[in-house]
């Protein structure tokens, strides 16, 4: 596996330590995506102390759903936080990225704006501990659990916040000025999450290996490198397709496809971060 990429643990949902251990060393992947549960887990914790891994990015889902609005659910959703950034720092993560939270009947603004007053001393402590903190874009098919469905709302929201960025390509590909929203996030940019879609596939989540649909993945992750970026690239793969695969042969076939393409692009040069 190429050392820019990673293999997000949800690809595996549902495996046990031992098993994601095993999967991990069938691909040679040592850049790790995982979710923050795992990393209470002691199983887990032993696997990562007695291998060569470095943790990429941990996933967690903000305000356990909801923009916390009252005092009670905002000091919970902040103490969560907080405990993850310590877990994160204590391991050497590089990144915690995020969900917000779904707004219920707020519109969008005000929910934003009490999202970013919640999270704020996390932000900070974050900043502190040397982890960065980000926030993804994703569809509004998860408009339960997150206010960011764009892009450019995903950019918004981020500075609005102090937060960095984590894109979802699969998310965001057919976004108008694709490349001009690439060259506002990439200061904040920290991971790309890479997948393909394959057109008319309605079979939800309906990701594929990169290189099987119209994702114009090689041009996206050409600008990220021209324009600096020298963080990791994440494999997502999940859905109909995968499973139908094999979720360890898509894996595998996803990071020859993308190793291939970072060489091409030169990423063999980039000094990774």
């Amino acid at each position: 596996m190429h050392e820019l990429l990673s293999v997000h643990d949800v690809t595996f949902l549902g495996a046990s330590p031992a098993e994601l251990q095993r999967n991990w060393t069938e691909l040679g992947v040592h850049r790790l995506s995982v979710i923050d549960t795992q990393l209470l887990e002691p199983e887990f914790r032993q696997i990562l102390d007695a291998g060569d891994y470095r943790i990429q990015a941990v996933y967690h889902l903000f305000g356990s759903g909801r923009v916390p609005t009252d005092k009670g659910s905002v000091e919970a959703a902040r103490a969560a936080l907080c405990r993850l950034i310590e877990c994160a720092a204590s391991v050497g993560a590089s990144c915690i990225y995020l969900l917000t939270g779904g707004r219920g009947e707020l519109t969008w603004e005000p929910a934003a704006e009490r999202f970013c007053t919640a999270i704020a001393p996390c932000v900070l402590q974050a900043q502190q501990a040397g982890v960065s903190l980000a926030v993804e874009n994703a569809s509004s098919l998860y408009a339960d659990i997150h206010l960011a469905h764009s892009l450019r709302d995903t950019i918004t929201l981020a500075e609005s916040a102090g937060l960095d960025i984590c894109i979802d390509l699969f998310h965001c590909w057919a976004e108008a000025d694709l490349a001009g929203l690439l060259r506002s996030a990439l200061p904040r940019t920290r991971l790309i999450q890479v997948s393909d879609y394959v057109l008319s596939d309605r079979a939800l989540p309906a990701r594929a290996v990169p290189g099987d649909g119209a994702i114009p993945i090689e041009s996206f992750v050409a600008q990220a490198l021209a324009g600096g970026y020298r963080f990791g690239f994440d494999l997502e793969l999940i859905g109909p397709r995968i499973d139908a695969e094999g979720r360890l042969a898509a894996a595998r076939r996803a990071g020859e496809v993308m190793g291939t393409m970072l060489d091409r692009l030169g990423g063999a040069d980039v000094e990774v971060q």
